[in-house]
């Protein structure tokens, strides 16, 4: 008999070789019981109880469930090793390609990063719209940026439900920078962000007519497309990044451990060594690592049990995530030691450290456009006080945004982890539905810090009008408080991370002068490829890929259970003893990993928290170690002169100038403002005000800071802004049909509604209004 005939044998229900199976299971039983049975003499008169024998009960239902998920989890078993060939071979596949990607969308590259005066291996492509979608030029394009974080591009819209998709559904332009798995020759990270300003002043070219395009940088590329931003903030509207981590010693106690990660490993100087090891270049698969790392539970058993238990249903899901995953790139050793030295060691970008190559500071606060923040609590890559901490790093408090003319909004989330934050179908049906509808609304709003508050649409609420998608969004605005509120180091804290980074300064400064001259002449290439070939990660692809000849009877053996599957039934108690035992090794697994991070969190505190090793490092008590910067004097002097402007403009404007400080008056009752409000005075703009997008934003921003310069006197002028008792009526019955957007207003607002309502019905002096409309002249 050949093994396909043997695996036939077994994969058909009912043969005797499981029988078989059964009466040694069966007669082990009994003999566990001769040997368990209590030798003490039983009382005299009382009759031992009567038990069945194991030979009964597995003769009977046990047995035929033992039966029954015997050959469900033989069959499951060859289901899955199968699946694992199939993604063993499509990981060869994929990272055989020079310019590789999981699209799920067509695209015409534009143009090639190879061309620029220093060559990066990125390109800037046209999404092309699927059969039966329209997108219109002059509505603002998208841009989606992906990270090159280890794994190739397209994760931003590898689904239909996406970032890219979403943006098409609603008729916007989409663009996408991609890369490719080998990074250009000499190619530094400063190149890539310099050079993404070529691909943005394309994109900018190709849409005259359309407002700034709304850029989305995922996790890695969300603060690089940002330091794009600050080098070039006249080519950028709204910025989402959604887990990206700007603000790297920030953290909790207890949560996040990879912050600590270059501390013990005592610097970036093994950084150094890894990529002379490799020949120059930083395998992507040393990042994926990192990740897995985190959670144990998950990568040695929970994602590979998961599928194994539900075979049938999440194949297919399966392999288009592995698509993605196993799509290894890698970097020159220098773009990530700048990485790891000036950013994730270094946490130099948020207090305005660095310099692009022509000496320009990247500061953060020289994006005009609002930023928004997607962010999760569930996150450990890039927790809430990563990617929220530069804002109170970069400003004292909301005035300060406010008086910098910026708009900073943040999205968080509770539930989804790191990469479900641009993966998942439920976010992007749920959050970047709404970010890409809301792009226009959050572009005009006043500037501030806001909270995007995303809920659930009340199920007896049928879509129209201004009740959109499955979900309603609100702004509230929020204070730095509660940005800390979410984490924040103490001084000590951030002492400990200083002490981190001057010894980092030191290990590798030694590794450059005693060991690297060393590693680097006793690597060859072909070591270093093999090095690559070797390498665990690669190995867990390539092992089960059919270039083993082992794998080779995979295919028919999956086949056959294929043809023959009988699942068991969902009540089988052998099932319910599988995920108990999966259950157990994962607890297991979770408080290996418990107590191995509380361990990294110790350590590093006792060694780098040591007063003496500070010492020793330059470092005291006294030290300030992160001191917040300071505006320019140009940007005070801005400052300044913004303030007098809108000084001059408080008893100045029309109708238009006048509805939009009363809807802005109004709002400020509930310190909130819902999408449907948004959309009802969008609506309003268009409609009413005849006003373009960039006129309508400058209006919103002009009336905004009339209020909050003299918010009594302002609402007192929109009496003379509106002198006619007919323009008047109007704009009380409009700034209510804005503000309640068909729906019942809160108490407040309404109480400041009445109030504008009352003072308009004052008559003017005419002699007063002919000094408004000649100085609105």
């Amino acid at each position: 008999m050949n093994r396909h005939e043997a695996a036939a044998t077994i994969l058909s229900a009912g043969r005797p070789c499981e029988d078989d199976a059964a009466d040694a299971i069966a007669a082990g039983s009994m003999a566990m019981a001769a040997s368990q049975a209590p030798s003490a003499t039983l009382p005299s008169g009382v009759e031992p109880p009567a038990w069945p024998s194991p030979a009964s009960v597995f003769s009977g239902r046990l047995a035929a469930a033992w039966r029954e998920y015997a050959l469900d989890a033989f069959q499951r078993g060859a289901l899955f090793l199968d699946l694992l060939r199939q993604r063993g071979n499509e990981q060869i596949e994929i990272t055989s390609r020079p310019m590789a990607t999981v699209l799920l969308f067509e695209q015409e590259i534009l143009m090639h990063g190879r061309s620029l005066p220093r060559p990066i291996n990125y390109a800037l492509s046209r999404i092309l719209p699927p059969p039966g979608v329209a997108t219109d030029p002059c509505m603002r394009p998208v841009v989606v940026v992906d990270p090159r974080a280890g794994q190739g591009p397209g994760i931003g819209g590898f689904k239909a439900q996406s970032e890219i998709g979403d943006a098409l559904n609603a008729g916007h332009p989409v663009y996408f920078i991609g890369f490719g798995a080998m990074p250009e020759p000499g190619q530094q990270f400063l190149d890539v962000v310099e050079g993404q300003v070529k691909f943005f002043e394309r994109v900018a070219e190709l849409h005259p007519d359309a407002p700034r395009p709304f850029a989305i940088g995922n996790c890695q590329a969300g603060y690089q497309t940002l330091m794009v931003a600050m080098l070039r903030p006249d080519l950028f509207g709204p910025c989402l990044l959604p887990g990206s981590p700007m603000s790297y010693w920030q953290g909790v106690r207890g949560k996040a451990p990879m912050r600590y990660s270059g501390g013990l490993l005592g610097g970036s100087w093994l950084a150094a060594m890894i990529s002379d090891l490799g020949k120059g270049k930083m395998d992507g698969t040393n990042l994926i690592l990192n990740f897995d790392n985190l959670n144990p539970a998950y990568w040695l058993w929970g994602k590979q049990y998961q599928i194994y238990a539900d075979i049938d249903a999440g194949a297919q899901r399966y392999l288009q995530f592995e698509r993605w995953w196993g799509d290894f790139t890698q970097l020159n050793g220098d773009e990530l030691q700048f990485l790891v030295d000036q950013l994730f060691i270094g946490d130099k970008l948020a207090r305005n450290q660095l310099q692009a190559s022509d000496g320009t500071t990247f500061d953060i606060r020289n994006v005009v456009s609002p930023i928004i923040v997607f962010t999760s609590s569930a996150d450990d890559i890039s927790p809430p006080p990563q990617t929220l901490g530069w804002i109170p790093d970069l400003y004292r408090d909301v005035d300060d945004i406010r008086a910098a003319d910026r708009t900073i909004v943040y999205c968080l989330s509770h539930k989804v982890g790191h990469l479900a934050i641009f993966v998942s179908s439920k976010v992007g049906a749920e959050q970047d539905q709404e970010f890409v509808q809301l792009m226009d609304v959050i572009d005009c709003l006043p500037p501030g810090l806001y909270e995007m508050a995303i809920s659930a649409r009340n199920a007896d609420l049928v879509p129209g009008g201004f009740d959109t998608g499955n979900c309603f969004a609100r702004f509230e605005a929020r204070t730095l408080d509660d940005i800390r509120a979410l984490g924040r180091n103490s001084p000590e804290d951030d002492r400990a991370f200083a002490a981190v980074a001057r010894l980092s300064e030191w290990n590798l400064a030694v590794y450059r002068i005693l060991a690297q001259p060393w590693v680097r002449a006793l690597v060859s290439q072909p070591a270093a490829d093999l090095a690559g070939i070797l390498n665990p990660l690669r190995l867990s692809y390539a092992i089960f890929a059919d270039g083993n000849p082992w794998m080779s009877g995979v295919p028919a053996l999956a086949a056959e259970a294929e043809a023959a599957r009988q699942p068991a039934a969902a009540d089988n108690p052998f099932l319910a003893l599988q995920a108990k035992v999966s259950d157990q090794i994962t607890a297991a697994l979770e408080a290996y990993r418990v107590a191995r991070d509380d361990w990294v969190e110790q350590a590093f505190f006792a060694f780098y928290g040591s007063p003496l090793v500070q010492a020793l490092l330059g470092l005291d008590a006294d030290s300030e170690v992160r001191p917040s910067p300071d505006a320019s004097p140009e940007q005070s002097a801005a400052r300044r002169a913004l303030a007098a402007t809108h000084a001059a403009k408080l008893q100045s404007g029309g109708f238009n100038a006048a509805l939009t400080r009363a809807v802005l008056y109004i709002v400020g009752a509930d310190r909130s403002f819902g999408q449907r409000s948004a959309f009802a005075l969008n609506t309003a703009r268009q409609t009413l005000m005849k006003l373009s997008l960039d006129q309508f934003k400058n209006l919103v921003r002009d009336q905004f800071f009339v209020l909050q310069l003299d918010r009594e006197r302002a609402v007192q002028a929109i009496a003379l802004m509106v002198p006619a008792a007919g323009l008047r009526k109007e704009l009380v019955k409009q700034a209510e049909a804005i503000v309640s957007a068909g729906r019942p207003m809160s108490s407040e607002a309404s109480a400041f509604l009445a109030r504008l309502s009352q003072m308009l019905e004052s008559p003017v002096e005419p002699a007063v209004a002919r000094q408004a409309h000649k100085q609105a002249s």
